[in-house]
């Protein structure tokens, strides 16, 4: 079977999507993986993977009609070449303008749904427009999706009362899961206590919460470190580099990384006080080594944490809350161990990649 797998982003396509597509090359599949043009790190993962990979054009951010038509022509163009028998895509665009192309074609297609992202975030005014077009475009391009595949079940409820997915083709998967191999549990650092945050610098990620509740812990605990790790973002939410720079008295921004594995080392807690996730892999990574998360109470975040057993969970945007527990943390640290152990036995039971992916496999019936 020649399967076609779509993403947004070469180097979250391939890291993310690894395991599930060693997984179809072991199940004697053809894999064709496609997203924007390589990057020269995402070369040598795709040589390593050993799958064929086809650039496409894609405007990742905005609406650009122009750009969008060009995308649809291209996948369209693109599957008619290389006659997949399925395709499976995630992010926004590409299970849009993917889901359409299949559709002309033909072509059986199955939608990750890892997020809303921020067209169904907000309340204004050209907010509310946005959600209104992109759940028109949904629905055009999973009108005859063998199965759409959601992170949490709060997103499959939205899909499905918007009337955008059947109940019936709609499915839940925990994550993209993660390599408890790969992330294997790691003692915390004999040092003063570290909070890391990994994301990209996206304002609705909660950074400035972050720097914010950073800013106030310092001043009551000064040996106490904040780091940041992430690439700079051309969305429209995105953070300046600047503003980011403004932080430094109380952020270490280390920049981005292709391993986060080193950073997570080195921290104790981890934090993502993001208002929106389908699923968050970082932090799925952080729990997988042994470290206690704070979180929001966002849709996505919150699947992660048991409350008061391997971290805990705060309202989102709450600058006060987040440091409260941060502080709780500091005063606390003797608990720091064991909540980390307790991470990384949800991690086992709940998050192993191996578990996603049979269930993956499973729904689109390729087993």
């Amino acid at each position: 079977m020649r399967i076609i797998i779509l993403g947004t982003v070469p180097n979250d396509l391939l890291n993310f999507r690894a395991d599930l597509i060693k997984d179809f090359l072991r199940n004697g599949h053809e894999v064709i993986a496609s997203s924007s043009k390589l990057d020269p790190s995402s070369i040598v993962h795709m040589n390593k993977l050993g799958i064929e990979y086809e650039a496409i054009f894609l405007n990742r951010h905005g609406l650009s009609f122009i750009g969008d038509i060009r995308t649809l022509k291209n996948l369209s163009n693109f599957f008619k070449k290389k006659q997949p028998d399925l395709i499976l895509a995630h992010g926004i665009k590409l299970v849009i303008w993917g889901g359409i192309s299949a559709r002309i074609r033909n072509i059986p297609f199955f939608a990750l749904i890892t997020g809303l992202g921020f067209a169904f975030q907000g309340t204004s005014f050209k907010r509310k427009l946005l959600t209104k077009l992109v759940s028109f475009l949904y629905r055009v391009a999973l009108k005859n999706s063998k199965a759409v595949i959601f992170q949490n079940k709060d997103n499959r409820s939205l899909f499905i009362e918007k009337g955008i997915v059947n109940a019936k083709k709609a499915h839940i998967v925990d994550g993209s899961g993660v390599d408890i191999e790969k992330f294997n549990f790691s003692k915390q650092p004999d040092t003063d206590v570290s909070f890391l945050l990994v994301s990209r610098l996206l304002g609705e990620k909660g950074l400035r919460e972050y720097a914010a509740a950073a800013k106030i812990v310092k001043n009551k605990f000064p040996k106490a470190k904040f780091e940041l790790v992430g690439a700079e973002d051309a969305s429209l939410d995105a953070i300046s580099i600047e503003e980011v720079n403004s932080w430094s008295s109380y952020i270490d921004y280390k920049g981005s990384t292709n391993d986060v594995r080193p950073y997570i080392k080195k921290c104790h807690v981890y934090v993502l006080p993001s208002y929106h996730e389908g699923l968050p892999r970082s932090t799925l990574e952080a729990m997988s080594m042994g470290r206690p998360v704070i979180t929001t109470d966002a849709v996505g975040c919150k699947e992660t944490v048991d409350n008061g057993i391997n971290g805990f969970i705060v309202p989102v945007r709450s600058v006060k809350k987040l440091a409260k527990k941060m502080i709780w943390f500091i005063e606390n640290s003797d608990k720091i161990k064991l909540m980390g152990k307790q991470s990384r036995i949800i991690v086992e039971k709940k998050f192993d990649v191996q578990i996603i992916n049979q269930e993956m496999l499973r729904i689109m019936e390729i087993q």
